[in-house]
């Protein structure tokens, strides 16, 4: 999963008659509005879940929270096993058509999806930052991200390609066709709540499947409002399903979208504890998997580095040469109090927010408590912030061992632990003694070394030189326990198609 938090100191065609979204729509009664906070759109914050094209209402509903402020954004559908099962049968009878359609008619659509991502790109970032906290302008980031991934697969729907096969028998050809799975639970974070599901979503309403998505709890109303604009652009009806749920119910939804016979495909982001109680579920009916799950990013810093460069990363744990240590951490500490301003995310100079919820905060705190008790040194920050309860100071802490905690598992708060090594051969044993592998980064201008560490990092992506490396147009995913199969790029693609084989003989 995305990483702690950033330092900003460095720095279409006509379609045929009658279309298949013509065909199947069924308009619903406009219903389920959340009053919301002032400056909220009130068209897109929608609170009932969303199936077979109609909001729908649940038995019972759960508050969603600013982290913020603490206020009540909203009263959500709180879905249920029936409720989940119902949205698999509402996209299972979609898929049977879905498929079918052209994939220019699925390239058309999603590309009007994005337009309307775009035309509302502010409303749905305004959102983001008020159930995630996420300062605004990083909230802005992420809806342009989102968007292009329905951009980006818009385009790859009409480059899903098979192949012939010559063989050696004269009269006989080989086909292999790529056809879409079927109906793909897609279960989404609470850190990227709009991102997360457009990279997954996009990828398989490309590729002909049907969705049924099961946004974080703490940040529904992002999965809401996209299909607000789905049903705007066109997506017939049960082809994109949202059921939010509370946290008390998350793990027997979870379990119900992960043993219906009628899924084909999961695709998970979170922590690869949940990811492993899933795969455990999807096992029992040898269900298709894509996991995004937990990482521990190292960024290691050699002694040829550029400190200034260096101090501009998302990551969880720094390993600095001894050589250039004490530079590294001086202007790593200058860089934090100059430039990070902690703050509601709505404040135009708010550079971090809160964390999502107290649990976050205690997390956070326990890592630093059980670094100092080991003997870490607090170089700046290491406390909760006095702007609110879900807000920690950010921190940097110095002296840090291999021993403590936020050495050994994902922090997910304002903390950036730094180990000092020797040697080329030390980080790289530190960076990969692990479970996880998402993300490296590393600066170096050894080109030697930028390849051997290259090579040699355990993780499914590596920056060299550069802390940003999320793209569309690229592969996202990790090794080890950090998940299987990859999302966005031409490859992303090909995780909700299976192939199969034709042979074609008396010819």
């Amino acid at each position: 999963m995305a990483t702690c938090f950033r330092l900003r100191s460095c720095l279409a065609a006509h379609l045929p008659p009658a279309p298949l979204s013509r065909r199947l729509r069924r308009r619903a009664p406009i219903r389920g509005y959340a009053g919301g906070p002032a400056g909220l759109s009130s068209a897109l914050l929608r609170t009932d879940s969303f199936v077979g094209g109609r909001w729908l209402s649940a038995p019972a509903t759960f508050p969603v929270h600013d982290p913020a402020s603490g206020a009540e954004l909203g009263l959500v559908a709180d879905c249920g096993v029936a409720e989940a099962r119902a949205a698999v049968r509402a996209a299972y009878e979609a898929f049977c058509s879905w498929r079918g359609a052209s994939a220019k008619e699925r390239s058309s659509l999603l590309r009007k999806w994005y337009d309307l991502m775009i035309q509302n790109k502010d409303d749905l970032a305004k959102i983001i930052t008020a159930e995630s906290g996420k300062p605004l302008k990083e909230a802005q980031g992420e809806i342009l991200y989102s968007a292009n991934f329905l951009e980006w697969f818009s385009e790859e729907a009409r480059r899903i390609y098979g192949d012939i096969i010559y063989t050696p028998a004269k009269d006989r050809r080989a086909l292999v066709l790529k056809q879409p799975l079927g109906v793909a639970a897609v279960i989404t974070p609470w850190n990227f709540p709009s991102a997360m599901i457009t990279r997954k979503v996009g990828a398989a309403l490309a590729a002909g499947c049907s969705v049924v998505v099961k946004p974080a709890e703490d940040t529904p109303f992002s999965a809401l409002a996209l299909a607000e604009l789905a049903d705007q652009a066109g997506i017939p009806p049960g082809v994109y399903n949202v059921i939010p749920c509370s946290r008390k119910k998350a793990k027997e939804v979870g379990e119900a979208l992960c043993t219906d016979p009628l899924v084909s495909k999961i695709s998970f982001t979170g922590s690869t504890a949940t990811g492993k109680v899933l795969l455990h579920h999807a096992a029992n009916s040898v269900k298709r998997v894509s996991m995004e799950l937990g990482g521990h990013a190292p960024f290691i810093v050699f002694d040829s580095a550029n400190v200034d460069q260096a101090t501009c990363v998302c990551s969880n744990r720094f390993l600095v040469q001894r050589g250039i240590h004490d530079s590294f951490v001086k202007k790593f500490a200058e860089a934090i109090k100059t430039n990070l301003r902690v703050g509601n995310g709505f404040e135009e100079r708010t550079t971090q927010g809160p964390l999502i919820n107290e649990k976050a905060v205690e997390k956070v705190e326990k890592h630093v408590s059980d670094a100092v008790s080991k003997g870490a040194t607090v170089v700046t920050g290491g406390k909760r912030h006095q702007v609110g309860k879900n807000f920690f100071e950010p921190t940097l802490l110095s002296n840090v061992t291999q021993n403590m905690l936020c050495s050994q598992e994902e922090t997910f708060g304002p903390l950036a632990p730094v180990v000092k090594f020797d040697t080329e051969e030390e980080a790289v044993a530190i960076a990969n003694a692990t479970d996880v592998g998402l993300a490296g980064y590393f600066y170096s201008q050894d080109p030697a070394q930028i390849w051997r560490v290259a090579e040699r990092l355990e993780v499914g992506m590596v920056g060299v030189n550069e802390g940003l490396i999320s793209s569309v147009e690229c592969p996202f995913g990790g090794v080890k326990q950090s998940g299987l199969g990859r999302e966005g790029s031409k490859y992303g693609i090909d995780e909700y198609l299976e192939l199969k084989y034709v042979c074609f003989g008396g010819l």
